[in-house]
């Protein structure tokens, strides 16, 4: 079992990922008009949206699904989870050069088939999947709103069609178990798992956010952030660290019908647990891929037994 990275600590952005640098709203307003309502000048002069309006974040990812992929609609029912997409296009690179190690090229086509535990309402793993490379997905999820709205997203557009199978996960206790069926085989597997381990947790990470983008809650109502969602997008029981030691332990299960398991990794605090726990189950294959997620540093951990 070997623990890597592919990329130096402190990496910006993927190379492939198209989101580099400032967001170019000339281009962004030209592929979805309805951007330009949101766009004014901050305090530095320079063209930006608020970023704590939940309907100008919905209109730039609008803006940034069509200009770069041309998804033509996207929407998430108000109050779920609408994801900043440069960071998550990150996740789906960072896999594309793990599953190139194999032939030295990156696999393309309804051929490599993909597993996303908590696909959400958004579908933004699978939609830049499928628009980056034609990946095939099944999205998981204990939500019934989130896999209609995913299917929605992708019966809505000609680039990503046919290319979602959503599943209803009937146990909020269980990740692959129920999921996978004893027929599959998943190229791999990926996963942003809930980050807080309570509602409270949860609030005070919204809160945090807030302050960051110079609010607080007496400046604004009952704020629907950008960041807001509900809650099993957001928090579970344990945490992120719980959530991933049961995705380990189901994991070695279903070892033989799955390429590369990988997951997010929000605090490198729980790596070391991981680690542990992968080597219980006997992982022969561990890999820790560190990548950006805005302004922050996250990582990709992913493991396989054959």
């Amino acid at each position: 079992m070997k623990k890597n990275s592919t990329r130096p600590q402190g990496a910006k952005l993927h190379p492939r990922n198209p989101h580099q640098g400032r967001y170019d709203f000339p281009a962004l307003i030209a592929a979805s008009h309805e951007l330009a309502a949101f766009v004014a000048k901050n305090a530095y002069g320079d063209d930006s949206i608020d970023f704590a309006n939940p309907q100008a974040v919905k209109a730039l990812n609008r803006a940034l699904l069509a200009h770069f992929y041309g998804i033509k609609f996207w929407d998430t029912p108000d109050g779920y989870l609408c994801p900043p997409i440069p960071g998550r296009a990150d996740y789906v690179h960072t896999l594309a050069d793990l599953l190139a190690e194999k032939t030295g090229q990156i696999p393309r086509g309804d051929t490599v088939s993909g597993l996303d535990i908590g696909v959400g309402a958004n579908a933004i793993y699978p939609m830049l999947g499928r628009a980056s490379y034609g990946w095939q997905f099944v999205g998981s999820d204990i939500d019934p709103v989130s896999l209609q709205n995913a299917a929605h997203i992708f019966a809505s557009n000609a680039v990503l069609k046919d290319g979602l199978e959503t599943r209803w996960q009937k146990t909020a206790q269980h990740i692959f178990t129920g999921i996978i069926g004893p027929d599959d085989y998943f190229d791999f597997t990926l996963c942003n798992p809930p980050f807080h381990a309570s509602a409270a947790d949860a609030a005070a990470g919204s809160n945090r956010k807030l302050r960051n983008l110079g609010l607080s809650q007496s400046t604004r109502q009952q704020p629907k952030l950008n960041f807001a969602g509900q809650h099993n997008e957001l928090w579970c029981v344990g945490g992120e660290a719980r959530f991933i030691a049961q995705m380990i332990i189901e994991s070695q299960q279903f070892a033989t019908q799955v390429g590369w398991f990988t997951t997010l990794v929000s605090k490198s605090d729980n790596l070391p647990a991981i680690y542990r726990a992968l080597q219980r189950v006997k992982a022969v294959d561990v890999r820790t891929l560190p990548m950006a997620q805005g302004q922050k540093q996250s990582r990709i951990v992913a493991w396989r037994f054959c």
